[in-house]
């Protein structure tokens, strides 16, 4: 017999574009915390098509943009304005429509032809940007994530060893057949973060998502499962095909 334990707040609604609506009032939600509690909030966000949609909502929202900082998740090994781009998804989606100041977006440089040494200057953004500390470390104010079908989170895939990565911040994630090599921040990170949203939508997710919820499983089938070790408040939100309703 399997068990399974959601870790955090599910938000389950039946259709992508409540999804959406609910992960932007859970993202606005700490965000406005952030700010009222430390003057300025630092997120990190993840591209894909999944969060977009919350993301256009997110970006109507009457907040003081200048105390807004952007981070990312992770970044494709790509110039910024290829299509593969995470940044450019996000762009498009959310830093067109919101009037965040240009020196407070912090891009992933996906396009660096050493990708170890943009990765510890990303580590160097972070450490020096994020300036609300715990253990140490920086501890971001919201973070979104999502699950591929085969378990990842962030970069962070079955069966490599970035997952378990605990000496840096950020790192470079070598391609791996069809798969363009990347950067991503790292669990250090992850971890340490205040609140995170993770976005969840269509049928093919719910095997993956199965596999995070089980109590017993590895970081190394499943990446993802290291959101299970979060410190922070989790907020999940699934359409119902992701969660095997429908």
């Amino acid at each position: 017999m399997t068990t399974k334990v959601v870790p955090g707040l599910l938000i389950a609604t039946p259709e992508p574009a409540q999804v959406a609506r609910e992960a932007a009032n859970r993202m606005a939600k700490a965000m406005r915390e952030a700010i009222r509690d430390r003057g300025e909030v630092h997120i990190a966000i993840s591209g894909g098509s999944s969060p977009n949609p919350a993301y256009e909502l997110l970006a109507k929202e009457p907040f003081d943009w200048n105390k807004v900082h952007v981070y990312w998740v992770d970044e494709r090994a790509v110039p910024p304005d290829h299509e593969r781009s995470n940044y450019r998804s996000a762009k498009a989606a959310f830093l067109d429509r919101a009037p965040i100041p240009a020196a407070n977006v912090h891009r992933m440089k996906g396009e660096a032809t050493d990708l170890d040494a943009a990765a510890a200057e990303y580590e160097s953004f972070l450490r020096e940007g994020v300036r609300q500390k715990i253990g140490g470390l920086p501890a971001l104010d919201l973070v979104v994530l999502g699950i591929g079908d085969d378990g990842h989170t962030a970069s962070l895939f079955p069966g490599e060893p970035t997952v378990h990565v605990t000496d840096k911040l950020a790192c470079a994630v070598p391609a791996k057949g069809d798969r363009e090599a990347r950067l991503t921040i790292t669990g250090p990170v992850l971890e340490n973060a205040r609140a995170s949203v993770v976005i969840v939508i269509g049928k093919a997710k719910h095997p993956a998502l199965e596999r995070v919820w089980l109590t017993n499983g590895t970081l190394d089938e499943t990446p993802a499962r290291i959101i299970r070790g979060f410190r922070g408040a989790i907020t999940w939100v699934i359409d119902k095909a992701a969660g095997g309703m429908g």
